[in-house]
């Protein structure tokens, strides 16, 4: 449970909640029944952080993607800020979160349709971080990792969320005001997996980048674009 009230962004208001509870899944439950933008659900765990904020699209969802690599620059902007220098935040296109190439949590959206010319009633983007591993061998899975094994067990969960969503919401308004030009380079900047072998929303590939929608670029018999909205209520968590 976090020590404090979180000093949140404004318009936007928290609602924290305890173990079992999922907040991605009762953010989703709050945004069908109507709440307002802006609701933040979460859990501060000893060993987890997850949160879930509802969005409010204006825009078809094709062009509301844009919020998924908003919010995961927010995140690697929030944790720069927070983390040691030498330790390297990237994202896959489909939202895993990689510390020093290892996983470590991911983001995942869900909103009420998946048909990416419609409007959205709602829209919601959620984080799940893993802080603290517990393992007697943390060798044996090289490939997973936690703010603990990566020398950042240092970091206030409570001050990472704030962070996230102060950085996130600067990365939202800079799209909706400027265009998604910065956003786009940004983020491109922060991927991993590019000119790798890769698997995005089940289709295998070469990714080559990211197209104009931050569409996915595949190569294999052929190039393909994987469009960004059909990670929607799939999630990697």
């Amino acid at each position: 449970m976090s020590a404090r009230a979180l000093n949140l962004p404004p318009l936007f208001s928290g609602l924290e909640v305890k173990a079992p509870a999922d907040p991605f899944d009762l953010a989703c439950q709050h945004a069908r029944e109507g709440c307002d933008s802006g609701l933040v659900v979460y859990a501060i765990g000893l060993d987890r952080l997850r949160a879930a904020i509802v969005f409010a699209p204006e825009v078809p969802l094709q062009k509301a993607m844009a919020v998924l690599p908003a919010c995961g620059l927010g995140f690697q902007n929030a944790f720069g800020s927070l983390a040691p220098p030498e330790t390297a935040l990237n994202l896959t296109w489909d939202g895993m979160i990689l510390l020093n190439r290892a996983r470590s949590g991911a983001l995942k959206i869900a909103c009420d349709t998946t048909d990416p010319d419609m409007v959205p009633g709602w829209l919601v983007v959620g984080l799940d971080l893993v802080l603290m591993s517990f393992s007697d061998a943390p060798g044996e899975t090289p490939d997973q990792t936690a703010l603990n094994e990566e020398g950042c067990g240092d970091i206030a969960p409570s001050e990472l969320l704030e962070a996230w969503l102060r950085h996130s919401l600067y990365w939202i308004n800079q799209w909706s005001e400027d265009g998604p030009r910065r956003l786009h380079r940004d983020w491109q900047g922060i991927l991993s997996g590019v000119g790798e072998p890769v698997t995005v929303a089940g289709k295998p590939g070469v990714l080559l980048g990211i197209d104009a929608e931050f569409g996915a670029l595949l190569k294999g018999e052929t190039t393909i674009t994987v469009p960004l909205s059909d990670c929607v209520n799939r999630g990697v968590g």
